[in-house]
């Protein structure tokens, strides 16, 4: 973590652009926790009885990510590679044997297509469904803004238990 390559968020920007720069500055915040450590050390749980690990919460990005825009969204019915028969629900936590660039370039590749679903939405009252609720798009976004803030606020106190390194 040597200079931040994160993107300031725009001050004046439309709320399209606001909130997109916000997400993606999020983004950019968990990658850059995770950012030079080995697969071992993403794996590295944070304290008894919680099993969570960086690794576990990019896994967890790229279900999210997959759920709110793929599915929600867009519609589609995208499912997890994670869960497999007899699996918990939280089968993104569970990275004993998980291969780290697969996980990293399966969340690349939600993020890509969560914005590529975002730019081509004609505005931010788009709507989908999950079960009997509705939901805009400006949910969405603010939703997933508030999902990776209070995962990074994890991954700050995991890269500090690993190696020391602290900040935002």
């Amino acid at each position: 973590m040597n200079q931040d390559p994160r993107i300031a968020t725009p001050c004046t920007a439309d709320e399209r652009t606001t909130l997109t720069a916000m997400l993606q500055f999020q983004r950019d915040t968990l990658a850059m926790k995770c950012e030079g450590l080995t697969p071992e050390q993403l794996r590295t749980r944070s304290a008894a009885p919680s099993g969570l690990s960086l690794l576990g919460l990019v896994r967890h990005a790229a279900e999210v990510e997959r759920t709110w825009f793929r599915n929600i969204m867009g519609g589609e019915e995208s499912r997890s590679p994670w869960t497999r028969p007899g699996a918990t629900e939280w089968a993104d936590f569970d990275v004993d044997e998980a291969d780290a660039d697969e996980a990293f370039a399966l969340w690349r590749a939600e993020c890509a297509r969560a914005r590529e679903l975002v730019d081509a939405a004609p505005h931010l009252d788009v709507t989908g469904t999950f079960g009997d609720t509705t939901y805009s798009l400006r949910y969405v976004l603010a939703h997933m803004i508030e999902e990776y803030a209070r995962h990074n606020g994890h991954a700050d106190l995991l890269r500090e238990r690993i190696d020391g390194r602290t900040g935002e």
